[in-house]
């Protein structure tokens, strides 16, 4: 059910995408448009003085631009014309038409129809339709890990990357996943991404200084928007989180869950080993339409295979709660264990 929930979100997005770029395309070819337009208003102004100065004049002005329309198309309409000049119209007219719509229409319909060949147009477009989303920077191999825990989890992500990999791309966008191939540190990058409608970013390139630069860039631009970015430095992973309230993972802290986790407004932390497993402590709020909703702790712990440490109700916590507890929606929640098994207690509770 979740899955296809998904799906008809994709399809939502697709025809809005559809909508949006169809409005660009009418935008970009207005010009030739507009030519046309003027040049038929003209002519048939013209035509209409002329025809009065011969003794032919049609029902006024619109019926003489009407007329010109028609030549246009050859599709004329009433007597032909007795004054040379205006016979010259009935043979004029089409050309002029033709020549300033054929290239127009033409590019008009094969970017309508083929879309493909217009990649970078339509990621944009498709990622104009996204809001509470999260942007990811980096479609490395960490960067697609990431993306895939985020589809897991139903989560919509709109990704840049500069120097894509084709397969990678391929992969996400099956998905439904737009790729944006854009210079992440530029404004106009993130904007296309709709970084003031996102709810988190997602820094997993090699480069710490390009990460830093870009979270400073995206809080500048969204001051609500969480940031989950990736340092190798332990030390400064830290002092990014004291001093900026970033979300900063380093590299040997790092998994693939921890940062879905983090973008899923899921708060958990570094993973510690403990008799050979590595354990986490996760805190979550388990949504009104969750699957968790009337589980019992018992349930729930032994379902996913991690423990309930503390369940808060109407800011009553709770940090033993028994196991037949009943969770409801609102409940915070948290868990001990391995990252694994967490990552599948959010996909069920999303």
């Amino acid at each position: 059910m979740a899955r296809d929930t998904t799906t008809m979100h994709i399809h939502h997005h697709h025809w809005q995408a559809i909508w949006r770029d169809t409005v660009l395309l009418v935008r970009q070819f207005r010009m030739p448009l507009l030519a046309f337009v003027l040049v038929m208003l003209g002519a048939g102004t013209l035509y209409s003085r002329l025809a009065e100065q011969a003794g032919e004049s049609p029902d006024g002005i619109v019926h003489a631009v009407y007329l010109v329309l028609a030549l246009s198309f050859f599709q004329p309409s009433g007597d032909f014309p007795h004054a040379w000049y205006l016979q010259a119209f009935y043979f004029v007219m089409p050309v002029i038409g033709i020549s300033i719509l054929a290239q127009g229409l033409a590019d008009f319909g094969v970017s309508l129809f083929n879309r493909h060949a217009r990649s970078k147009e339509w990621e944009m477009a498709v990622a104009s339709t996204f809001s509470n989303h999260v942007i990811l920077i980096g479609l490395g191999h960490l960067g697609f890990r990431v993306v895939r825990k985020l589809y897991d989890v139903h989560q919509e992500v709109v990704v840049i990357e500069l120097k894509p990999d084709a397969d990678l791309v391929a992969s996400v966008r099956a998905m439904g996943i737009p790729v944006l191939q854009e210079d992440g540190t530029r404004e106009t990058a993130l904007e296309a991404a709709g970084v003031r409608r996102a709810h988190a970013i997602m820094l997993c390139t090699q480069n710490d200084s390009l990460n830093l630069q870009m979270a400073v860039k995206a809080r500048s631009m969204n001051p609500n928007i969480r940031v989950i970015l990736r340092i190798f430095d332990d030390d400064f992973a830290d002092a990014l989180e004291k001093q900026f309230g970033f979300t900063a993972l380093s590299a040997t802290g790092m998994a693939a869950p921890v940062f879905a986790a983090a973008a899923a407004q899921v708060d958990i932390t570094r993973p510690i080993t403990v008799e050979g497993h590595a354990l986490s402590l996760a805190r979550m709020e388990v949504p009104a339409r969750s699957s968790l909703v009337g589980m019992t702790v018992s349930e729930l712990e032994g379902k996913f295979d991690v423990s309930v440490v503390l369940l808060r109700r109407n800011n009553q916590s709770d940090l033993h709660p028994s196991a037949d507890r009943t969770l409801a929606a609102r409940d915070m929640i948290a868990v001990l264990g391995e990252p694994a098994r967490i990552e599948q207690l959010m996909s069920a509770g999303h």
